[in-house]
């Protein structure tokens, strides 16, 4: 899709759009009084300072949007619509031992009960091992501490999946 493509989608097929990118009602409602866009840098610039107006409730309901780190079947049935980004982004999971894979639902386990939320990771380029060092190094934090790093994740995430909406 085109940026032209974007900026000319009826409202609610962008909002459709938008909510692939990142999985919150509110931050989809923000980012429709910024179209049309004069550019990607614009687009991105936006999309960032409008999550972080969003309130942790609509983090954790971007959260929800996503598979857990690993879990290849949740990708083929809840998220269909965005499955195959995820993929891509998950890729460095797939190549993994049993060990890791295991490792990481464990981990993906420990950590969902201690924050109440899925382990958030910008998983593109990252092997298994990586994101689950990553797990392990962020298991220790509380949830104050630990809801501020999954945003940040998250907006890497939405940020990349714009590029992705505009340029696959």
């Amino acid at each position: 899709m085109t940026l032209h493509e974007l900026n000319t989608l009826p409202k609610e097929q962008l909002k459709e759009e938008l909510f692939k990118c990142c999985g919150s009602v509110n931050w989809v409602e923000k980012m429709l009084p910024f179209f049309p866009v004069d550019d990607l840098v614009e687009l991105l610039e936006d999309a960032e300072e409008q999550w972080y107006t969003c309130t942790e409730a609509d983090w954790l309901e971007a959260f929800t949007h996503h598979p857990k780190i690993g879990d290849i079947d949740s990708l083929k049935k809840k998220f269909a619509s965005t499955a195959q980004w995820a993929a891509g982004e998950q890729s460095g999971a797939v190549a993994a031992s049993e060990e890791t894979i295991q490792a990481l639902a464990k981990g993906n386990d420990l950590y969902e009960n201690k924050f109440g939320f899925i382990f958030i990771v910008c998983a593109t380029g990252k092997t298994a091992e990586e994101m689950l060092q990553l797990l392990q190094e962020r298991l220790p934090n509380n949830k104050a501490e630990e809801i501020k790093i999954a945003a940040e994740e998250q907006n890497k995430i939405t940020k990349l999946r714009l590029e992705k909406l505009l340029f696959n």
